[in-house]
């Protein structure tokens, strides 16, 4: 079982049904918590509910306002957790490369900005997943996906 192994960071994520879809993929591998944060719609809303078909009732999840906050509060909680963030950029580690530790918080961020700057400077280590198409990135719930069914496959690396 994976409980506790790993968290999932919601930044500023528009879309109630990527929300939704992001909850399904959580229970699926077996995300401890989800950490909901800034503009992020929350289990509330119904289309967040419609999309996850029951999974928000499955995976914990708390909602913060601050996404920094809530970084500096659970690497309180455990100094052994490393702060993984999906973004592209020029320091990224292609994550079919990547050797996960854990426990460890992916954080996954808003459709079309990404995460920022100061969201990226709390991360251990910044990866992405490699585009070969002509379209610069995926839907968030899809990468979302991705990252975590790589992260826990040990036969992927």
């Amino acid at each position: 079982m994976l409980t506790g192994r790993i968290f999932l960071i919601l930044h500023n994520i528009r879309s109630a049904y990527n929300v939704g879809s992001i909850f399904r993929t959580a229970d699926g591998v077996g995300v401890a918590k989800i950490y909901i944060c800034g503009i992020s719609p929350t289990p509330d809303d119904a289309k967040v509910a419609k999309t996850s078909l029951g999974a928000e009732k499955m995976v914990p999840w708390e909602y913060r306002k601050q996404t920094w906050r809530c970084l500096l509060e659970i690497k309180n909680q455990n100094s052994n957790l490393k702060i993984i963030a999906l973004e592209q950029m020029k320091k990224s580690v292609n994550i079919f490369k990547f050797k996960p530790k854990f426990p460890l918080a992916l954080i996954v961020g808003n459709e079309v900005r990404g995460l920022n700057k100061k969201i990226l400077s709390y991360a251990d280590k910044i990866i992405e997943i490699p585009m070969y198409g002509k379209k610069e990135s995926l839907n968030v719930a899809v990468a979302t996906g991705v990252a975590l069914y790589t992260i826990l496959n040990p036969k992927s690396k």
